[in-house]
């Protein structure tokens, strides 16, 4: 029987691919260490919050409540993972979500009922994150500076239109989404939106062709505009989609609280910031994942929960928060390094 000759060293033969290898191989390939790690720091936490509050942490109550204050979040999270992949920041995000939750719960915007509000708050995301676009993609700024200065400008009018005060929601359709007889199987709508975003958000980072490209803008810009990609196009539909995904947050915020303030979105740049860094997007770019991000929401939400259930003080929370952070960095730092 002639025995099966191996190929000679140096041989230009491919290794058969990933689709010919047994099931379970293929999984094994395809698994992301970084995505099981978090998924089992999700795990231990839910372990933990069951634990310290058995009775108040796994009642379905509660595990709602996460997964909807998860969503707002989380739905600027996508966003955010999109601009750091591209090699930029945006640090405007939650007075973007609070300016288009004032302007969409004003008593004139009320009077065009659900699809006013709606499409105000969506309009508003958008076109901040069209000023953001402009000055950091045409205008040359610094993307820190351009978002920063949007951030405190935002912040402004929000406080200019509410003077201080709570704009209370009287549209019926938009208060029903937040009841429980709205959930869908036991969901709430909000979650649904966040999914939706989600797996859109994914699919066009993993599956398109503006998902590369924004990748190859944040590995090496120069080496993008080379090989014919249009950058500073490309930055301004990012920031774009920025402020899209803010305008949906906002939507959904109106929606949890049943009214706009102007201290809405307080401290969600950073939250969204660590929840991708944590997640596994790279700081310097090139490199994104949206699974990864959700999971950080997820993560950071949960401890929020369960510090609150343990009635601990939210200073200890950012300093829990502050310490996942910079292990994240740390550890980002120390694999490209051993990459290298």
């Amino acid at each position: 029987m002639t025995q099966p000759v191996s190929p000679p060293r140096g041989s230009t033969e491919k290794v058969p691919p990933t689709s010919e290898l047994p099931a379970w191989r293929t999984l094994a390939a395809r698994a992301d260490v970084r995505t099981l790690s978090l998924l089992g720091v999700l795990v231990a936490l839910i372990v933990i919050g069951g634990i310290t509050k058995p009775d108040e942490f796994l009642d379905t109550r509660n595990l709602q409540l996460v997964l909807t204050q998860a969503s707002v979040i989380g739905v600027v999270t996508v966003g955010m993972t999109f601009v750091i992949t591209s090699g930029g920041i945006d640090l405007s995000v939650g007075a973007i979500v609070a300016l288009s939750s004032v302007w969409a719960t004003t008593v004139a915007t009320q009077e065009y009922g659900f699809a006013g509000i709606l499409f105000t708050a969506v309009l508003v995301g958008v076109g901040c994150g069209l000023v953001n676009g402009l000055l950091i993609a045409y205008g040359g700024m610094v993307p820190f500076i351009a978002t920063l200065a949007m951030l405190a400008s935002a912040r402004g009018l929000a406080l200019q239109i509410t003077d201080g005060k709570t704009q209370i929601v009287t549209i019926d359709g938009i208060l029903k989404l937040g009841e429980r007889d709205s959930y869908i199987l036991g969901i709430p709508p909000l979650v649904l939106v966040f999914a939706v975003v989600t797996i859109i958000g994914w699919l066009i980072l993993n599956r398109t062709t503006f998902g590369r490209r924004t990748v190859a803008v944040g590995g090496n810009a120069e080496a993008a505009r080379l090989a014919g990609i249009d950058v500073r196009r490309q930055r301004l539909y990012l920031y774009l989609l920025s402020g899209l995904c803010c305008g949906i947050a906002a939507f959904l915020l109106i929606i949890l609280s049943g009214s706009g303030q102007n201290t809405n979105g307080n401290l969600y740049e950073l939250d969204a910031i660590a929840a991708a860094i944590i997640g596994g997007t790279l700081l310097s770019g090139g490199r994104g994942t949206i699974t990864g991000s959700v999971l950080g929401v997820l993560i950071f939400t949960t401890i929020t929960n369960i510090f609150a259930l343990n009635n601990l003080q939210s200073d200890v929370q950012q300093i829990a928060k502050g310490a996942i952070i910079v292990a994240a960095v740390l550890v980002q730092r120390r694999t490209a390094a051993s990459s290298a």
